[in-house]
């Protein structure tokens, strides 16, 4: 069987990344021909990008998915003894402190300085921060204007009489976006106060989901001809409407609420596993992630934004989307010790 013989990380690093990115010389170390990648399962990237990889360092490039994030960490802590991939990717910030403590990372010593510093949450370098995306409130344009209504600036507009009924979101306890926008709510209000505020919500109509999908699709009134013109979802929603529209279109019909404090940034990272059998091949492939050629793709596949500060964004996202200046925050080791807690809270006062 073909095998690849990989530099230290010491030397690696300064080869690494030619013109497609992310090849490797032979030397010293013996490593598999084929890197396990480990990912959630809304991992996507157009045909050709992994392939450049494979071609520049003569190996094979195997997804591994793992079910959502949660599912994906919790398989990745269980078999940390003998994982079942050489790389993690898409653990983010909410999680990211559980995987961390757990110690199924290694310290990356690649070169990640084409990224945002803001988003290095990880003190110890273990893991890479890939790409980014906003959860916020998102609006039904055409309804707010028909019916003499402005678009929201601040979650506090929500608990207006005017806005009575009109806003749906997601329960915490089973939609990523919706532990999202709850935890929007503990940065802007703090963990004292942050129930005063959904009890508000609640008392001014608010509808709970169980998901994205039967929110967005279901009870929005753009996605699915529903009853409410306001719904979490994320910043890079509008392009979408936009780029699948049927009939086409070059007008967004909604637009994200990117305010002070209404967001909440979920971060992804990449990180080389502890115990991989490949993990200067491991280090080299997150490095290409952070290539143009990877990082460019991303947004029309996952709809999320790029880490590298030097990406372009694609047409539809620089003239649909908004990025929020001043998300929401909270640290992931908050989160981590509270997570639990702060869903239990919210399910008892707004489920019960």
């Amino acid at each position: 069987m073909k095998k690849i013989l990989t530099l230290t990380l010491a030397t690696m690093a300064a080869i690494v990344l030619a013109a497609c990115g992310g090849a490797i010389s032979p030397e010293m170390v013996e490593e598999p021909d084929t890197l396990r990648v480990m990912t959630h399962d809304s991992f996507a990237i157009s045909e050709g990008i992994i392939e450049q990889f494979e071609e520049a360092n003569g190996v094979t490039v195997t997804i591994v998915e793992s079910g959502d994030a949660g599912t994906m960490v919790n398989q990745a802590i269980l078999n940390k003894e003998a994982p079942v991939a050489d790389v993690l990717y898409g653990i983010d910030n909410t999680l990211l402190t559980r995987g961390l403590d757990e110690g199924i990372f290694v310290e990356f010593s690649g070169d990640a300085s084409v990224i945002n510093a803001d988003f290095q949450l990880d003190a110890d370098n273990r893991v890479v921060p890939v790409d980014y995306g906003d959860v916020c409130l998102n609006v039904d344009l055409g309804y707010l204007d028909a019916n003499g209504l402005a678009i929201p600036s601040s979650l506090d507009d929500l608990i207006l009489p005017e806005y009575a009924g009109l806003t749906v979101v997601q329960n915490p306890a089973s939609s990523s976006p919706g532990l999202a926008f709850l935890l929007a709510t503990v940065g802007a209000y703090g963990e004292d106060g942050y129930l005063d505020y959904w009890a508000a919500l609640k008392a001014n109509g608010v509808k709970i989901a169980n998901d994205w999908e039967s929110a967005y699709w279901g009870d929005f009134t753009i996605g699915g001809g529903g009853e409410y013109p306001i719904v979490v979802s994320y910043a890079s929603s509008p392009p979408a409407e936009v780029l699948f529209a049927d009939p086409p279109t070059d007008v967004a019909p909604t637009a994200a609420v990117v305010a002070p404090d209404t967001c909440f940034r979920q971060i992804e990272y990449a990180g080389v596993l502890a115990n991989a059998a490949a993990p200067n091949l491991g280090a080299a492939f997150i490095e290409f992630m952070l290539s143009p050629a990877f990082q460019e793709d991303i947004p029309l596949q996952m709809f999320v934004f790029p880490a590298n500060v030097n990406a372009q964004l694609p047409d539809a996202f620089v003239e649909y989307a908004s990025i929020p200046e001043q998300p929401a925050f909270v640290s992931p080791a908050d989160i981590a010790a509270n997570r639990e807690s702060w869903i239990e809270a919210w399910t008892e006062l707004m489920l019960q």
